[in-house]
């Protein structure tokens, strides 16, 4: 079925769907290489090896979170062609998603235990803005990718220098939100008033203060 036939609660209900798959944290396959293949494992001691661990777990915490944010947009957008660059936006998350998981795994690490309420409230969070219209649910993505490319940031400045391969996969992260942002300022994004804003740095703290250790 083509999605200019489906109804908004046909596409709410598919986003559901999306929710429980992105929730339950299946093994991801990437569609695209990742940023850290061909990169030595450093020789981390326990310490450096744990803090990496525990800001990987917050990045993958994040896009699960991302994947609920464009996928609640997307369900509620009026316009085709702004759900398929949403659409398209998941995609590439969708690979930072997996990114993170596999380097996870390479740490010994789990992800956080609080991912699926992670993806809840993001996706409700990207439904409730998309209501509002279109300029709104752009404007409310172009600053989580600002955020997120501040966060991702100061990740870079906190991982253990000799971290190669997740510092690779961080910077390539941050390069692609920055277009992500980039994208939705261009398609009309409306600009948020200063308390969502501070509102929406207030909730990235809590959750990525959580993330570090659960």
């Amino acid at each position: 079925m083509h999605d200019r036939h489906l109804t908004p609660l046909d596409r709410f209900l598919a986003g559901l769907s999306d929710a429980l798959a992105t929730a339950a944290a299946p093994t991801s396959r990437p569609a695209r290489e990742n940023p850290a293949a061909g990169i030595e494992e450093a020789d981390l001691d326990a310490s450096a090896r744990q803090h990496a661990a525990g800001l990987m777990r917050v990045n993958h915490a994040g896009e699960i979170a991302a994947q609920g944010l464009y996928q609640g947009h997307a369900a509620v957008a009026r316009e085709e062609n702004l759900r398929e660059q949403m659409r398209q936006s998941a995609d590439e998350e969708f690979d930072h998603l997996a990114w993170c998981e596999q380097r996870l795994n390479e740490l010994d690490a789990k992800p956080s235990k609080l991912n699926p309420l992670w993806y809840a409230g993001s996706f409700a969070i990207g439904a409730a803005s998309g209501l509002l219209g279109d300029k709104w649910s752009l404007g409310f993505i172009e600053e989580t990718e600002r955020q997120v490319c501040e966060h991702l940031g100061g990740h870079l400045q906190r991982l253990p220098e000799a971290d190669a391969r997740s510092r690779a996969i961080v910077r390539q992260m941050r390069d692609e939100e920055q277009e992500h942002g980039e994208k939705a300022a261009a398609a009309g994004a409306a600009e948020l008033p200063r308390p969502i804003k501070d509102l929406m740095r207030l909730t990235s703290k809590v959750m990525t203060g959580t993330a570090y250790r659960l």
